[in-house]
């Protein structure tokens, strides 16, 4: 993430956009400080997107589900 400070932001705010547009993420700052996020409408999207990711990646590993030949043997007796 690319910090910028709130005079630059504001004479560069056409750039600003267009680089948010490529997936760039700013934080703004006044005196050193974080004061905005910059990001796309679907940054939240894809970050709940990670999160869900990652909760099953480590509850795959925790439990794991069988071998293909067992879930497709499963798969089968549900069909009878």
């Amino acid at each position: 993430m690319v910090e910028i400070g709130s005079f630059e932001a504001k004479t560069k705010f056409s750039e600003i956009l267009r680089r948010v547009e490529n997936g760039e993420e700013f934080y703004i700052t006044k005196h050193g400080k974080r004061v905005a996020f910059i990001t796309s409408p679907d940054y939240d999207l894809k970050k709940r997107a990670r999160e869900a990711y990652s909760t099953l990646r480590e509850l795959q590993k925790k439990t794991p589900i069988g071998s293909l030949a067992e879930i497709l043997e499963w798969k089968n007796e549900g069909r009878r």
